[in-house]
């Protein structure tokens, strides 16, 4: 049978693809100048979860879920740039694990900008120098960031979106195993791997570095030394890959949070995480059920916990923040209601966001 029917038929169909992607894309454009004369948000996280769910709903195959995510993800973000030219910070150097996750959820048409810390991060948004950030929240193996709820307490961005990312470690250096004496990375990833470099670095030196890239720079310039890093740093800095998947847990996953100085879409989707931060104040000290309390008020409105973790204020001895991810909208009826409550009796009830439950 002759390739070349076939090929003419492929030919032909790339021709309408491009004709109706670049017809979809104009449509976008007038889109983004009705958002510009309204204000509104070019980056509307529901929408793109809704098209989403939508296209993978009219999916018949053979191609998979996930693929047609990856394409339409690209379609929207050369939408975006059509609509207006979007900066995103993230976490830096460039080829980190939270520049992989922003590139995940924008795409490859928008513009990335790295920043050292987090806490530089969150000054950028606020400041308008970028318009939307993109930030490590959780680890599946290691747990919360720190350094990032830490930044909520103070900061009035909202949280817009979130990614998951399956995270798959590296050992990455130019010398070989038997001559490393320190191994670099960021001490999420090192404690991800722990169990790994007890095994077969016993011997080695465990460093903090402020990002799993500027790890792969440090290993790339000392002999000795190796770094715990995504192959993607390792290719993007030329510095060769000594083991693979490393991790001590196959489904190791972090959570990231897209963060920005407005709130994005609204109620109705029923697919929406909410998250909080709440103080109890005097009424922890006082009471012994004033947790319990706390969380009663959404438990009787059939609003779900999926996370509450407490950091010290740092403002006094014994005082704690919780943060709350609970399912529904800030919007919704229901959630109103139960903040209502809360607020008698909390000092301090803080809503960080509302976001589509996809990444």
């Amino acid at each position: 049978m002759s390739l070349e029917p076939i090929r003419q038929k492929i030919d032909q169909l790339d021709k309408q693809l491009v004709s109706i992607i670049n017809e979809r894309l104009a449509l976008a454009a007038e889109i983004g100048k009705i958002k510009r004369k309204e204000g509104g948000q070019i980056y509307v996280a529901e929408r793109e979860d809704a098209v989403l769910r939508k296209v993978t709903g009219q999916n018949d195959g053979p191609i998979k879920n996930e693929a047609l995510k990856a394409i339409y993800r690209e379609i929207m973000s050369a939408a975006i740039a059509l609509e207006k030219p979007l900066l995103i910070a993230y976490l830096g150097p460039e080829a980190s694990n939270t520049h992989a996750a922003a590139m995940k959820k924008f795409g490859a048409s928008v513009d990335y900008h790295a920043m050292a810390t987090i806490g530089d991060i969150f000054t950028a948004v606020e400041k308008g120098e970028t318009d939307y950030a993109v930030i490590p929240i959780e680890n599946s193996t290691e747990g919360s960031v720190r350094e990032a709820l830490d930044n909520f307490v103070e900061s009035d961005l909202k949280i817009v979106a979130q990614i998951h990312l399956e995270i798959s470690h590296a050992l990455i250096s130019n010398s070989p195993l038997e001559q490393i004496e320190r191994v670099y990375s960021k001490d999420q990833a090192l404690a991800q791997c722990r169990h790994w470099l007890q095994r077969h670095l016993p011997h080695a030196q465990l460093v903090d570095a402020p990002s799993t890239s500027r790890a792969v720079q440090f290993a790339k310039e000392e002999p000795g030394t190796a770094a715990v890093a995504g192959e993607l740093a390792a290719e993007h800095y030329g510095v060769p890959v000594i083991e693979r998947n490393i991790q001590d847990r196959a489904d190791n996953t972090t959570r990231f949070f897209v963060i920005g100085k407005k709130p994005s879409g609204s109620a109705g989707s029923g697919k929406d995480i909410s998250s909080f931060l709440v103080s109890l104040g005097d009424e922890a000290a006082s009471h012994s059920g004033a947790l319990l309390k706390m969380l009663m008020p959404l438990a009787e409105r059939g609003i779900n916990l999926s996370k509450i973790e407490s950091r010290p204020s740092k403002k006094r001895p014994w005082d704690y923040y919780f943060f709350l991810d609970v399912t529904g909208h800030y919007d919704d009826a229901a959630m109103k209601e139960a903040l209502a409550e809360l607020k008698k009796f909390c000092p301090m009830v803080k809503w960080l966001g509302s976001y589509p439950v996809a990444s």
